[in-house]
């Protein structure tokens, strides 16, 4: 159980981490004293900047920050434990400021944000949510979030876009060596999420679990489930199925393994069932030529479902095509219609050692090459899915655009830096288009009787445009093509 006494003597409670005054950066704390006087009101707006890993980038994750974070109202208790820590952290800290916030607003944060439809997939360098204040005495407020919110889209988008780029290469991959009325029903379950042990919180793995669920319905991380359930009500958001791990095979001892084979498709095994073991525990090709091969073979063939044979180590680029043709060669294969090679419905392979987006296009390749169709081989990646990722994989920013002054007339904001052109900022309220297929953003003044793709989800304290995971994933599926 956690000490809820700090080692100074105070009283910290869990609650205090969720204080919404102090989810910032420290220099922001100041930032209300800087704006030139008369400022009734500041535009944000946050974007994947060009030159990132990616060209596109796929949008998600903003609507459980809004339910999750901008749902909690600020207290007098909050106020009063910020300015303490704030002045003792040798900044100014904005009572009045934040007072209003509780007097005048009941405690939500009077600000506006319109963004795009969660799952819109676009080019980088367009704006994907804009954010303003809409009270004249609180016009410090847009930006003062800028560390919350951009945290918020940064990374779920991300995962999202790296999980939908593996999609489409090994969509590529089926489109060449798989017939085409199984590609469907064959692509969903292709990357397996692995990642949440390799994640720095409980949080991390459930919002970036979850982004990865917008393109694939295979993971293992629970986390993920219910961030679905509560953020986007869906019901089950990912499946897996029973799979062994080293310690439950090396329990059984080397010359028991096919004892721990068996158990595993004896208890697991069935009509449609899907059972995944390990099976590198000492020797992978004596496993799979000798165990399963030989020693289970009759088992196997007669318990109606598919055995996932995971090799886990070696090198990735050729163990599990090893694997791929020595199932080949014990349990038969056929020949699809484009002339490539599919193992025995009983048996098929996971990869979930060294696997990356570059190392899954490397296997593809190589397996293809060999005369055998992608729908043979499944992958399961884990650190490279959820965490190596940062803010810079897609150059994300958040930056302000557009001053109101005292009269009602918004001057623009920008950033031109000499000495990196790529970091100048937009200028001017911003609207994001789509013509003849093609997105694109315009300033607001601009628009006409062109659509607005930034609609308005949040207004001071309420969620105006809720989506599902259901409605996610088909604007994702809808535009994966383009």
């Amino acid at each position: 159980m956690t000490d809820t006494k700090s080692n100074a003597g105070g009283s910290l409670h869990a609650e205090s981490l969720r204080n919404p005054i102090l989810n910032t950066d420290s220099y922001k704390l100041s930032h209300y004293l800087q704006y030139p006087p008369g400022t009734r009101a500041i535009s944000a707006y946050v974007e994947a900047r060009h030159g990132g890993e990616t060209e596109r980038v796929l949008f998600f994750g903003l609507q459980m920050f809004l339910l999750d974070y901008l749902t909690r109202r600020v207290t007098a208790t909050d106020i009063d434990e910020a300015e303490e820590i704030v002045t003792a952290h040798g900044l100014p800290f904005n009572r009045e400021g934040w007072q209003r916030i509780v007097d005048h607003h009941g405690g939500t944060l009077p600000i506006e944000i319109e963004a795009l439809a969660e799952g819109t997939i676009l080019p980088t360098g367009m704006p994907l949510l804009q954010v303003r204040t809409t009270d004249p005495e609180l016009f410090w407020l847009a930006t003062y979030i800028e560390t919350a919110l951009l945290r918020a889209i940064w990374y779920p988008s991300t995962v999202a876009t790296v999980s939908w780029g593996v999609k489409r290469t090994i969509a590529a991959a089926l489109e060449k060596s798989a017939n085409d009325d199984i590609i469907d029903a064959v692509l969903p379950t292709r990357l397996h999420d692995f990642g949440a042990r390799g994640t720095a919180s409980f949080e991390q793995a459930g919002i970036g679990g979850l982004a990865h669920l917008v393109n694939f319905a295979g993971t293992d991380t629970l986390t993920a489930l219910l961030y679905g359930r509560t953020f986007y009500d869906e019901p089950m958001a990912g499946h897996s199925i029973p799979a062994a791990e080293h310690s439950t095979m090396t329990a059984w001892g080397e010359s028991g393994e096919a004892d721990a084979f068996r158990n595993m498709i004896r208890r697991f095994g069935g009509p449609g069932r899907f059972v995944a073991v390990v099976s590198d525990s000492y020797d992978v090709y004596h496993a799979v030529r000798r165990n399963w091969g030989e020693v289970l073979k009759d088992e196997v063939l007669q318990m109606g479902g598919t055995l996932v044979v995971r090799p886990d180590s070696g090198d990735p680029r050729v163990v599990p095509i090893d694997v791929v043709e020595m199932l080949g060669q014990s349990f038969g294969f056929s020949v699809n219609a484009k002339g490539y090679k599919v193992l025995h419905p009983a048996v098929r392979v996971i990869q979930g050692d060294g696997v990356n987006p570059h190392s899954i296009a490397v296997i593809l390749e190589h397996l293809l090459a060999k005369g055998w169709s992608a729908e043979n081989i499944a992958f399961g990646m884990g650190a490279a899915l959820l965490q190596k990722v940062n803010r810079d994989t897609l150059r994300f920013a958040m930056k302000a655009n557009a001053r109101q002054d005292s009269s009602g007339r918004w001057h623009d904001l920008a950033k031109t830096p000499k000495t990196d052109p790529s970091k100048a900022s937009k200028a001017g309220r911003l609207a994001i288009i789509q013509e003849n297929g093609r997105y694109g953003w315009c300033r607001l003044d601009e628009l006409g009787s062109r659509e607005n793709l930034l609609q308005v989800v949040w207004r001071d304290g309420k969620l105006l445009n809720r989506t599902s995971l259901a409605a996610v994933r088909n604007r994702a599926a809808a535009t994966f093509c383009i």
